[in-house]
């Protein structure tokens, strides 16, 4: 099946000259073609249309998915908010109280995935040792990338101003944070903001999130 997807900007990649009122045409897991929406509709009119408000890009990274998924636990809601709180747990004291396993590892990151695609997030960058959450890591759809040199090991209890899980942390633009490039042939992997521009973007925050597309399944709409 055929998917137009388009929204107000379509930035393709890093670099890339932004098109107002752009679209995706999607078939299957790869991008078929790119560019207006109106000549794009007109030539498929069969394509089942998702029109997304804000800007259209590659898709987020974010570092360090051995922090986020292996040394933070995000409680079940509701079977745990009211005992732990809805907030995710770290720290190393945090969380050998609470006695973990490999299943609720798990577990954990498969919530926590969710997270991550709720924030236009479609790849991760870190080394994972604990099987369950590899698991869950490869089934979100997620790309799990090796840690870039400088990122170094994190540590057990991280420093207070270590911003979790924001793909634009520590980014001077938005589109550093960006994962691949929208062009015929590539991977239907990107996501959609509700904001005017990549500007807007790091201004806004990664939580901006209306859509996030892998594979060409759509993983997360904002409702």
């Amino acid at each position: 099946m055929l998917t137009l997807h388009s929204a107000e900007l379509l930035v393709p990649a890093a670099g890339s000259a932004p098109l107002s009122g752009g679209a995706v045409l999607v078939e299957g897991d790869r991008i078929a073609r790119v560019g207006p929406y109106e000549a794009l509709a007109a030539a498929y009119p069969h394509a089942r249309a998702r029109r997304w408000p804000g800007v259209l890009t590659p898709g987020l990274l974010v570092r360090g998915a051995d922090t986020l998924l292996e040394r933070t636990y995000y409680p079940d809601d509701p079977y745990e908010t009211t005992e732990l709180g809805a907030d995710p747990i770290r720290g190393q004291d945090a969380l050998e109280a609470l006695k973990m396993t490999e299943a609720r590892w798990g577990n954990s990151a498969r919530r926590g995935t969710q997270k991550l695609l709720a924030r236009g997030v479609v790849a991760v960058t870190g080394r994972l040792a604990i099987p369950a959450v590899r698991t869950a890591v490869v089934r979100s759809g997620l790309t799990l990338l090796p840690p870039a040199p400088y990122e170094g090991t994190p540590a057990l209890d991280p420093p207070p101003d270590f911003v979790w899980g924001d793909p634009l942390a520590g980014r001077d633009t938005a589109e550093e944070a960006f994962h691949g490039v929208l062009e015929q042939g590539a991977p239907a992997r990107f996501a959609v903001f509700a904001v005017p521009d990549p500007e807007a973007l790091l201004a806004q925050g990664a939580t901006t999130c209306v859509a996030t597309v892998i594979g060409g399944r759509l993983l997360h709409r904002r409702r």
